[in-house]
């Protein structure tokens, strides 16, 4: 349960609408649920106990945050802490109606990388095993969708200073919807501009239609005084532009159309030219044309192409320099692969990123780490716990409900699925979505569809229902509800979901050794070590993996399948015996034994098998040790989906 609830704003404007009864433009709109998101915003924001998980870097920098947790729980937190932030840039989901996954491969044994060392052969990134998995699914109601936003901006609008700025990054599916959001969450008047990006090549491209090269983003004020802080070499012109004008270029890359007042050759009038001008006497322009493909881009911007929807860093700097100063707070809700938070940091700027999924908080985390970055990782203890990310916890509960069939003929996708028994017959199970908040609660509302819509609209005969629940607004109010309203025959069960939940975070199981060792001149450059006279050794004998197993036979199973279908030979994933493969990270804490995580040192092990030594890259392959300067008090280990492990040493 929440501890409590914060407010959103001081007050919610009397009169003011809520999605229902637009009034300043006299337009209506009307979605499912209103009422009950009115009920949600008056209630307020719950806030939960938040534990910090890690201190990275410099112990006297807490400005900086990593939250994994949902914006509105995220910005609860910030509100009690009387934190308050400069800049927003979101990209939330889309409601694109797409699930995204990411490749996971699988590493080289440390027995392979030696004979490839031998061998002096250069490993092939085409070569590596992998499957994919999902990390989250972007599926939504259009309703269910803008319902969410608007408790989102609400949220976000509760922790922004007063002259704070807000861009909000869609796509033409749902932008016009959300830009009637954002005109009553911050007002019509303190809308500044709908920025349009081009990307420089064509990402959907048809030749009967037009093609969809450009998203669009939202800019937003909380007050008329904000205003951007336009430089010319924040929008730079193109590359084309430069070359075809460059003894017009300044020092920066800037072509200035100033040269070419009065000229009948003007090129600000021609459709071919006027790309590359960001800023047209002296005013920054509301289009800007930046590749999207940031694999072209330098290093840095690739360890997070895991992520199907990163943005290129040029993209969030013009924002971050446009929009703030030096010292600001910058914040990104749904954060993802961390661009915002790097850019920020990068510019001198404080940032909070947020995300649910657990492979946003290790990608940025890494990302962070190897830019020698201090920052704080919190986690929201909201009473679930979840399986790297809401839409893979949910796949996990429909096998981890005794006896729970999908798809049952006769009962609508409101519920999860039955349970057929032998006494009670076919029994309807109710689960909330984790991947939308507003089901977290067991509230009234919700309660009442129950008994007078989807039991009455069930076209079997029903003796009982299991409601699953994470929170209760009032359990006692609901259970007297239930027997003062529930005119019909059918028992109603009441069932917490966070005892079953439990059972969804199982750790791998590793066997270690651990000695002390000299060092030698083959150690030595791995440390400073002009202090130590050891070292200490930690040697992996064997990592087990369930879940990465069950995975993997998966992968296995349907690849054998299709090549049978179709004849083509399947190339199976086989693990070693020792497993090794399977891991991803390796840290080290020589501080605490428990609670709060020191990093002493670790070690990344890339899809190729080189080892990253404390964010620094190398060329040597992992040969399943790490060494530590001082005596391991616990170990943590990250397997290659992102679960991770501690073990005291």
């Amino acid at each position: 349960m929440p501890v409590k609830y914060i407010p959103y704003t001081p007050n919610t404007v009397e009169g003011e609408a809520i999605l229902d009864n637009i009034t300043r433009t006299q337009r209506v709109l009307r979605y499912r649920d209103n009422n009950q998101v009115y009920n949600r915003i008056k209630r307020g924001m719950p806030y939960y106990e938040v534990e910090t998980v890690e201190q990275v870097g410099n112990k006297d920098n807490t400005d900086n945050l990593v939250i994994r947790g949902e914006c509105i729980s995220a910005c609860a937190y910030l509100k009690e802490q009387g934190v308050k932030v400069d800049l927003v840039y979101i990209d939330p989901p889309f409601a694109s109606g797409a699930d995204y996954a990411k490749k996971v491969h699988i590493r080289r044994t440390p027995k392979l990388a030696e004979k490839i060392i031998q061998a002096e052969t250069q490993l092939e990134a085409e070569e590596l095993q992998a499957f994919e998995e999902t990390m989250y699914g972007d599926i939504w109601k259009k309703e269910d969708y803008l319902n969410w936003m608007y408790e989102n901006l609400q949220a976000i609008k509760a922790v922004m200073s007063d002259n704070a700025s807000i861009y909000v990054h869609l796509d033409t599916k749902i932008g016009h919807y959300v830009k009637i959001l954002m005109d009553e969450v911050f007002g019509e008047e303190n809308f500044r501009n709908e920025i349009i990006w081009c990307y420089k090549t064509s990402l959907r491209a048809s030749s009967k239609s037009y093609g969809k090269d450009h998203d669009m983003i939202f800019f937003y004020s909380k007050s008329d005084t904000n205003e951007i802080h336009p430089d010319k070499k924040d929008f730079p012109s193109s590359e084309s532009t430069i070359k075809r004008w460059k003894e017009y270029a300044d020092e920066n890359g800037f072509v200035s159309n100033k040269h070419f007042a009065g000229s009948k050759s003007t090129i600000i009038n021609t459709d071919d030219e006027s790309k590359g001008f960001n800023i047209y006497n002296g005013i920054p322009r509301d289009w800007w044309e930046i590749s999207a493909n940031v694999s072209k881009g330098n290093t840095d911007e690739v360890v997070a192409g895991k992520y199907a929807t990163q943005k290129p860093e040029a993209l969030l700097e013009r924002i971050i320099k446009a929009s703030s100063d030096k010292g600001m707070v910058i914040a990104d809700f749904f954060g993802g692969s961390g661009v915002t938070a790097k850019v920020a940091n990068d510019l001198g700027r404080k940032f909070i990123h947020c995300d649910i999924g657990i492979n946003s908080i290790q990608t940025v985390r890494d990302r962070l780490v190897a830019n020698k970055t201090s920052f704080i990782i919190k986690e929201i203890k909201d009473g679930v716990a979840l399986f790297r990310n809401p839409q893979q916890t949910m796949d996990k509960l429909a096998t981890l409900i005794t006896g729970l069939q999908q798809k049952v003929e006769g009962v609508s996708n409101f519920w999860f699925g039955a349970i057929t028994d032998s006494k009670m017959g076919t029994m309807p199970v109710y689960v909330p979505d984790l991947i939308n908040s507003k089901e977290k609660v067991l509230d009234i509302p919700t309660i009442n569809r129950i008994i007078n819509e989807e039991i009455q609209n069930l076209n079997i005969t029903a003796k009982k229902v299991i409601v699953y629940y994470i929170d209760i607004d009032d359990e006692k109010e609901l259970r007297k509800f239930i027997k003062d309203n529930n005119a019909t025959t059918v028992d109603i069960e009441l069932k917490d979901l966070k005892n079953l939940l439990h059972e969804v975070v199982v750790n791998d199981e590793i066997s270690l050794t651990c000695n002390k060792v000299e060092i030698t001149n083959e150690n030595k450059s791995l440390f400073d070590t002009a202090d130590n006279k050891e070292l200490y050794q930690i040697s992996i004998e064997k990592f087990v993996s369930d879940r990465l197993n069950q995975k993997i036979g998966a992968f296995n199973d349907k690849g054998n399948l299709q090549s049978l279908n179709k004849g083509k030979a399947f190339n199976p994933i086989n693990i070693s015996e020792e497993g090794l493969e399977l891991i991803e990270l390796i840290a080290v804490d020589c501080e605490n034994s428990t609670g709060e995580w020191h990093c002493s040192t670790e070690i990344k092990i890339d899809k190729l098998g080189y080892v990253i030594l404390d964010g620094e890259k190398t060329n040597n392959f992992w040969d399943g040790r790490i060494l530590s300067k001082k005596k391991p008090l616990r170990l943590k280990i990250r397997n290659i989906s992102g679960d991770e492990t501690i073990v005291t040493v």
